[in-house]
């Protein structure tokens, strides 16, 4: 039998507690907060999980004062919680057994840029929108955008993705090193900034994806990207949601270096055409985009289009001004809130998948069919390239009904990826809400190794406890 993660969590005695924010508010000030409706909204959970907010949100300004936040909560066993911009889903910011939200949005400094090298330093409150805004003249991006404007940090915690990801990789693939504050307060470095190393364990690796579980994260060593000659993009309407996603296979398949490929189901295309304005037939369809040469995204864009005929789809309507492409990517961006106006009043309970992309046909058609059957209005997008797709129910929470109907689909859409080898989070991460998945999703073993690792660099569970792994 698997030993448990620890005996479980209890929030600290009123004493405990009393004493330690006392000893932060001293130090801290007016960047020192225990304002009920401060602390509610640094719970904020974008779902329906429930509002569980820390006692006391703090506003360090460097690697230093997060130390030193931890090192006072570690000595007392009071929890911590790292904080972001708050735009997670799975209720990675909750603060189920009270504690110190660390909120890091006032640690965003871009620390250098090293163009010949093709990376930078930031500090985790830096933005992706922050950092693209700062490269920008020096013909650089950075290529991980998820829709929300996540701080960089949040983006390492929760290992994030986007829309690029099927050219340019995830959070894993774009973090050289990291500075972080580990459970007891000290600081460490997980590499150098060389572009690759044998020399020890990868605690990079280790740190990307780990939800604030293990450390803080302080610094930030990332790779970069040219900006590309040239950039086409456009859309392309199919019949079905399987023709549109056996388009994204056979361009996968086929080697086409396609930067972007996303799918938005025909309820998603009539959100989106109210919300931004747009005039697109309401029809899934695929939003592509190519970044290289201008000869090179031409030819790309051509066989694209020659795939697109052969799998039902009408004409690829293509574009390189940069104009009309932002307007589309920012009606992508802006899916969720179009979305949520199909509904008026409903919550919107946003979920993801991924699955090798060879089944991925199979798994959005059977999930499409499964909102039908279950008679619940929700949307599907994704990030199609790379097998990862999301579902929007949209739920009356006040209707107990409908609220069982949702919650009933989400098990079954992780189970449908999971049974075809795939995982129960492509990019939001596990955070509350799917831990009870990861079992089945990694098996008992790998389970109780990641629970060593946990007691190992956590042993008194302080680094935002309820998260990931259940005890």
């Amino acid at each position: 039998m698997n030993a448990p993660l620890r005996q479980p969590r209890t929030r600290p005695s009123p004493q405990t507690l009393d004493s330690v924010l006392a000893q932060l508010a001293a130090r801290f000030g007016e960047r020192f907060s225990t304002a009920p409706a401060l602390r509610e909204q640094h719970a904020s959970t974008l779902t329906w999980a429930a509002n569980e907010p820390p006692d006391a949100v703090v506003f360090p300004q460097d690697a230093e004062e997060v130390a030193a936040i931890v090192r006072a909560c570690a000595a007392h066993r009071v929890p911590v919680i790292p904080f972001g911009a708050g735009s997670s889903l799975e209720g990675h910011v909750n603060a189920p057994f009270g504690g110190v939200c660390v909120d890091t949005s006032r640690m965003n400094a871009v620390r250098a840029v090293h163009a010949e090298d093709l990376d930078c330093v930031v500090e985790p409150g830096v933005t992706r929108k922050q950092l693209d805004a700062h490269l920008r003249d020096q013909g650089l991006f950075f290529p991980i955008d998820p829709g929300a404007d996540a701080t960089l940090g949040g983006m390492v915690a929760t290992r994030a993705s986007g829309t690029n990801a099927v050219r340019y990789g995830t959070m894993r693939d774009n973090v050289v090193a990291l500075e972080a504050v580990m459970p007891t307060g000290e600081i460490v470095r997980t590499a150098r900034r060389a572009r690759k190393s044998s020399a020890g364990y990868d605690l990079t690796r280790l740190l990307v994806g780990s939800e604030g579980t293990l450390g803080i994260v302080t610094e930030i060593t990332l790779r970069l990207h040219g900006i590309p000659e040239a950039i086409s993009g456009g859309v392309c309407a199919f019949p079905s949601v399987r023709a549109a996603c056996e388009a994204t296979i056979l361009t996968i398949q086929s080697g086409i270096p396609v930067a972007r490929i996303e799918l938005l189901d025909a309820a998603q295309i009539r959100a989106c055409n109210a919300y931004s304005k747009l005039d697109l037939a309401e029809a899934p369809t695929l939003f592509v985009e190519f970044h290289g040469t201008r000869a090179g995204v031409r030819e790309e864009a051509e066989r694209f289009g020659e795939i697109a005929r052969e799998c039902g789809g009408g004409a690829f309507a293509w574009a390189t001004e940069a104009e009309a492409r932002g307007r589309l990517w920012q009606a992508r961006h802006d899916a969720y809130w179009a979305a949520m106006s199909l509904c008026p009043g409903a919550k919107g309970i946003s979920t993801d998948v991924c699955v090798p992309i060879s089944r991925l046909a199979e798994c959005v058609e059977a999930t499409e069919a499964d909102l039908a059957r279950s008679r619940i209005v929700g949307t599907i997008v994704g990030h199609v390239g790379d097998g990862n797709f999301h579902v929007l129910p949209l739920v009356d929470d006040s209707d107990p009904d409908e609220v069982a109907r949702v919650r009933a689909f989400i098990d079954r859409l992780v189970e449908r990826a999971l049974d075809m080898e795939g995982t129960c989070t492509g990019e939001h991460g596990v955070g509350q809400k799917k831990m009870r998945f990861l079992e089945a999703e990694h098996g008992p073993g790998a389970l109780e190794l990641m629970r060593t690792i946990k007691r190992a660099i956590d042993p008194h569970d302080i680094m935002n406890p309820g998260k990931v792994l259940l005890p």
